[in-house]
């Protein structure tokens, strides 16, 4: 593996006007790895990838891909890149070969290889059947796996995944992550992909967790449900503001509301959850247990959910005047 194929950041920024998007990231992703940006939708995930891909410039900092950095030297970064959008961008009035080769033509690929190449890229997505038949004829898993044997057509150094399985259902996502993993160890590639499906970030090797614009921790999925260390309880019940009055003055507990109700955390939560019906006055509707989980990593460390940050951070946006004045538009 060249030491190239890598990804190097320090103190990346991007601000539009007021709107801080993206605060001072660092991090380095090794060669070979697949590495993770997780984190609510609006947290800076999709800017950081769009500086890293040459998309957008940087406010300050600086990053390196694949050796090259982004703001002096975004050709050499495109040239050794695959990136697969967060929104489709096939053109679903060609064939998936006319799709492939017109790729091909965009990075000039010498004619000799492209036909081998292309041959290659869609058996490994399992679409060779399907090549001569216009993408609008292909179900919605089948553009995503296109759209990745697109992205690995030129033979990328680093691939680049935008939310690869947003709006796809979740056993068309398990098959998707199947042909990831597989292309992975085949290409010997890095690939670099944001999510906000926790399970997703459950097959990166590291993964960062961001959100507003900040790295809040990172390491390896085990190893940051292992820092948590505690069972996840979930309840909800008839006087929900009384009962977390109650469990911080009896049980010395700090609970967070969520729209599902009361979480908080516990050592062995099997053990404590007869003890909760037992002393607490407030009658429970439901409660469940749940061992570390990644959310348990994001709440552990930002005092709130993924899905609750989604909605804090869509609502801070859209007070924001810059990104109500772009929806006028």
């Amino acid at each position: 593996m060249d030491a190239e194929a890598s990804v190097e950041v320090h103190d990346l920024k991007k601000r539009y006007g007021d709107l801080e998007a993206v605060r001072g990231v660092t991090f380095d992703v090794a060669p070979g790895e697949t590495f993770g940006f997780l984190g609510p939708n609006g947290a800076g995930k999709s800017t950081t990838i769009s500086m890293l891909c040459t998309l957008i410039t940087p406010t300050g900092g600086w990053a390196r891909v694949a050796g090259h950095d982004v703001a002096k030297d975004p050709l050499g970064v495109r040239r050794r890149i695959g990136l697969v959008f967060q929104d489709p961008t096939l053109d679903e009035y060609l064939t998936a070969q006319e799709n492939l080769r017109f790729h091909a033509e965009l990075y000039r690929m010498p004619k000799e290889r492209t036909a081998q190449r292309i041959d290659v890229v869609i058996e490994m997505v399992g679409l060779a059947h399907r090549r001569n038949d216009l993408v609008r004829t292909f179900s919605g898993g089948m553009k995503r796996r296109l759209e990745i044997a697109r992205g690995l057509l030129h033979s990328p150094r680093v691939l680049f995944l935008d939310e690869p399985t947003v709006g796809l259902d979740p056993q068309t996502r398990v098959n998707i992550w199947d042909y990831i993993q597989r292309l992975r160890d085949r290409e010997k590639i890095t690939i670099f992909l944001t999510t906000h499906y926790m399970d997703e970030a459950e097959y990166c090797d590291r993964i960062a967790i961001i959100d507003n614009g900040e790295i809040v921790t990172m390491d390896t999925p085990d190893a940051l449900k292992a820092a948590v260390g505690k069972d996840r309880i979930s309840m909800r019940t008839e006087d929900d503001p009384k009962a977390r009055a109650e469990l911080g003055e009896r049980f010395g507990l700090e609970a967070t509301s969520t729209s599902d109700g009361l979480t908080f955390q516990v050592p062995g939560g099997e053990e404590f959850v007869p003890r909760l019906f037992a002393e607490l006055d407030v009658p429970i509707v439901a409660v469940s247990i749940a061992r570390p989980t990644l959310d348990d990593v994001f709440m552990n460390h930002t005092g709130r959910t993924i899905r609750d940050a989604e909605a804090s951070t869509a609502e801070r946006l859209m007070t924001n005047p810059m990104v109500r004045a772009r929806r006028g538009r």
